[in-house]
């Protein structure tokens, strides 16, 4: 009997993990997979153009770390609160950090709009590609304030374990945003052919679409607490979580502009080639990143409930999840490699040194898996983010950003091996995350 109670609640939990994990693997694959026709229609206006998109890519790149810190300390906060069955408080928490999403998009499209050109002249010396990178830049800068609303809303709809919905809106969103990139890039139907001007356009009129599909969603079935009222909020508790996040994302992500700068400066072609592995590497993460989610918000009402030895348990089960998923999918990109870099139309010497780093990124993909689900999902889940922050800084600050400018400045060496050797931080991070979760000191249930 006590048997069947085991693989009752097994089962129960599996179907909570593949309910939550697999839609938003499904939008992010799906996102990604996109993100890769983009990728090869820009791909055939040259090498120069997609190293510009991806250079314009790693400033947003900044604004969507940031911002989805604060998501992850809203859904952090929403989930627990919601395992405390406290309808105000989990209204209050959306509401809060959608203010400050809001702020920051406010920041960051005023840098793009004024300093567009300027802001890609720190990543690349050659100034043709740093002025068609300023161009994209521009125009996508409108897409921060539709990102603020994407991520709180979405992150709402999640912890409500309405993860499909979030996926319908991306379905729809990457729909139109493939359909205008064929039609502006090239000039279709009678339209201009724009270049990277029109791929930026689509992106903005895509994250339009998204924002509007996913604010209709929430609106419908948002939680009605109209007659529920909070007490006092707890700042002290929200910026003990929120603050180390932001350093920790920022200063991670900080830490990524500084390896686009040095791979930008070991030349256009090398620029172009790690352009090219990222719709690879979204894909391969975009897998998985759904049980990271999952993680983050099981596990977050877990101790929201005070069930500290069933999240601990729960939490193993994620990880092994996880390693089996990256295990299969790191076979999967070393087989396919050769396949990949031959549908674009760049230089003979690009596709080979984009190989090359996925060979690399395939063999330490399980390690950047695993720390995906242990660092933003498990561990922040019980809001003491200090643990995330101090291992997060350790592995860019400590590790990869010192051994990156070693290898590409004093040893001078090609950049799939700058690659592969700054990305043995993600092991050292896995050590030491390893570690903390096994003492449990990360295990806190969150004061209403």
């Amino acid at each position: 009997m006590e048997r069947k109670i085991i693989r009752k609640e097994e089962q129960t939990f599996l179907k909570k993990v593949i309910v939550l994990a697999v839609p938003v693997a499904l939008q992010s694959m799906l996102q990604a997979s996109f993100g890769v026709v983009d990728q090869v229609m820009i791909g055939q206006l040259g090498g120069m153009e997609v190293a510009a998109v991806g250079l314009a890519g790693k400033f947003t790149g900044i604004f969507n770390v940031v911002v989805s810190a604060v998501g992850a300390v809203a859904g952090i906060m929403i989930s627990q609160y919601m395992g405390q069955k406290n309808t105000a408080e989990t209204r209050r928490s959306m509401i809060l950090n959608l203010q400050l999403c809001l702020i920051l998009a406010a920041l960051f499209t005023l840098a793009g709009v004024v300093a567009s050109k300027q802001i890609m002249g720190l990543y690349i010396d050659d100034a043709v590609t740093a002025e068609a990178a300023g161009r994209y830049l521009f125009i996508v800068s409108g897409t921060f304030f539709p990102a603020a609303g994407i991520t709180i809303w979405s992150t709402h709809l999640r912890c409500m374990e309405k993860a499909s919905l979030p996926l319908y809106a991306g379905i729809a969103s990457a729909a139109v945003n493939t359909g205008l990139n064929w039609i502006l890039i090239f000039g279709r139907f009678g339209a201009p052919a724009l270049g990277i001007t029109g791929a930026a356009l689509a992106t903005l009129i895509s994250q339009l679409v998204y924002c509007l599909l996913i604010l209709g969603m929430y609106l419908k079935y948002r939680e009605r607490t109209e007659n529920a009222a909070a007490g006092p909020f707890a700042w002290s508790q929200y910026l003990s979580m929120l603050l180390p996040l932001l350093v920790s994302e920022f200063m991670w992500v900080l830490g990524e502009n500084v390896y686009a700068g040095i791979y930008g400066h070991l030349g256009t072609d090398a620029c172009a080639a790690m352009t090219l592995t990222n719709p690879v590497q979204s894909l391969a993460i975009g897998a998985l990143c759904g049980l990271s989610q999952a993680a983050a918000i099981l596990i977050g009402k877990r101790l929201g409930d005070g069930d500290r030895e069933a999240a601990y348990r729960e939490a193993k089960k994620l990880l092994f999840y996880g390693l089996a998923g990256a295990l299969l999918l790191s076979v999967v990109i070393f087989l396919i490699n050769p396949w990949y870099v031959r549908i674009y139309k760049v230089e003979a010497h690009v596709r080979e040194l984009t190989a090359q780093i996925l060979t690399a990124y395939a063999a330490v993909m399980p390690f950047k898996v695993l720390n995906m689900i242990i660092g933003s999902g498990i561990l922040r889940s019980g809001g003491k983010t200090k643990y995330v922050m101090a291992i997060d800084l350790m592995g860019t600050w400590i590790f990869g950003v010192p051994l990156g400018l070693l290898t590409a400045f004093v040893l001078h060496w090609p950049i799939p091996l700058v690659y592969f050797v700054l990305s043995l931080e993600e092991c050292v991070r896995f050590a030491v995350s390893l570690a903390v979760f096994r003492r449990r000191g990360w295990m806190n249930q969150l004061k209403a």
